[in-house]
């Protein structure tokens, strides 16, 4: 990211400053690992560390079904059922040390409480819905198509717009990032990269509220969600600068890279992580070499498990995709287009396919919810 300010703040950072009544506003630093990486100041109206209540921990980890596998595997991600509640909707498909891979249909916004995800980054693909993401940093609109980048431990709340919402949540237990390939030695997004920073939507809209009474907050820890009540309003804040905030990315900005034979997956990275990346799959022209094959050829993911979500489009190298389904191709075995798809592809100019891909370096494990929207049959769908 790179630096960015909105609201109040001092002329130098850790020194006096003041609301109209003479009183200091206080002051908070929002680091990420340690002091030794991004990270923002916050001015608040009042102090954000007073505890009214705690109240009993309520587990959410994940029901593990298959925690070592080896095979090709397709989810129904439509068919996980709408939920009221947003975080009662959320619900963790593939699951390793390093992520969390959910899906969610909420129904309702969270205006009743906070939410704070103290474990892990998110990253809340939209695939269907709009509304604004709420937080101490000020408001981000989002629709169709958008990445919302949420750092580890800031308070938000959704507000959805209809009651007709599917997202795709990752959970990143390290920070989640653009590639370094990307980026100079000052940060900056660099000529080759498939989007920059105008791309980049940051918070607007700073409300400051100054208000006191009982605000329930759930913050996630350890797969537990502990329930929190606090006596001041958490989007207190009058100003606030740094490099670690919130922002969306539409997957609409993000523009392909083309060659005249088929190009690997990489060129399609759009964020990456210490252990997966994600990548944009986004219509694009086909391959110009006058023998060029546009179909991916078939590939071993020897150290890593790929993950394909279909977003929209026609993905030219798989039959019977639907809107909203995963696929899991895991690392030591290969896969690659379905029978017809590769003679299909040739003489193709453009694909219109939309998807989202996660590929990580070390085995998913499916859980219950997985299994509940599995096709059984699809290690079978090569044959013919």
């Amino acid at each position: 990211m790179h630096y960015f300010q909105l609201g109040q703040v001092p002329p130098k950072r850790h020194t006096q400053f003041r609301r109209p009544d003479g009183q200091l506003y206080h002051e908070e630093l929002f680091s990420t690992e340690g002091f030794s990486d991004l990270y923002a100041l916050l001015y608040h109206v009042h102090p954000p560390t007073q505890i009214l209540q705690v109240g009993d921990p309520i587990d959410v980890a994940p029901k593990v079904v298959f925690d070592k596998q080896l095979k090709h595997r397709s989810l129904q991600g439509f068919q996980v059922p709408p939920t009221d509640d947003y975080l009662a909707s959320r619900k963790a498909v593939l699951v390793n040390q390093d992520i969390k891979i959910i899906l969610a249909a909420p129904r309702k916004s969270t205006t009743e409480y906070f939410f704070k995800n103290a474990d892990a980054d998110e990253v809340i693909f939209v695939h269907e819905g709009s509304g604004q993401l709420h937080t101490m940093y000020g408001k981000i609109p989002f629709g169709y198509g958008d990445y919302l980048v949420i750092p580890r431990g800031t308070v938000y709340q959704m507000h959805f717009d209809t009651p007709d919402n599917r997202l795709l949540i990752v959970e990143s237990y390290s920070p989640v990032v653009t590639p370094k390939r990307y980026r100079n030695s000052f940060g900056q997004l660099m000529e080759h990269a498939p989007f920059c920073e105008r791309d980049i939507r940051k918070p607007q809209d700073l409300e400051t509220h100054d208000e006191q009474g009982e605000f329930l907050f759930y913050i996630k820890k350890q797969d537990r969600l502990y329930p929190y009540t606090y006596r001041n309003h958490p989007f207190d804040v009058v100003g606030w600068d740094g490099y670690a905030y919130p922002y969306a990315f539409s997957i609409h900005n993000f523009e392909p890279i083309t060659g005249r034979v088929h190009q690997p997956p990489p060129v399609h990275q759009t964020f990456e992580s210490r252990q997966f990346v994600i990548c944009s799959f986004v219509p694009r022209l086909y391959d110009y070499h006058p023998q060029a094959i546009p179909a991916p050829y078939n590939h071993s993911n020897i150290d890593s498990d790929e993950v394909l979500y279909y977003v929209d489009g026609d993905f030219m190298s798989r039959k019977h995709v639907e809107r909203g389904m995963i696929t899991l191709h895991p690392g030591g075995i290969p896969h690659g287009p379905h029978p017809g798809t590769v003679e299909k592809s040739i003489g193709a100019k453009e694909t219109r396919e939309l998807a989202v891909m996660i590929d990580t370096f070390r085995p998913l494990q499916l859980t219950e919810a997985a299994v509940a929207i599995e096709d059984p049959n699809y290690y079978q769908s090569w044959l013919a």
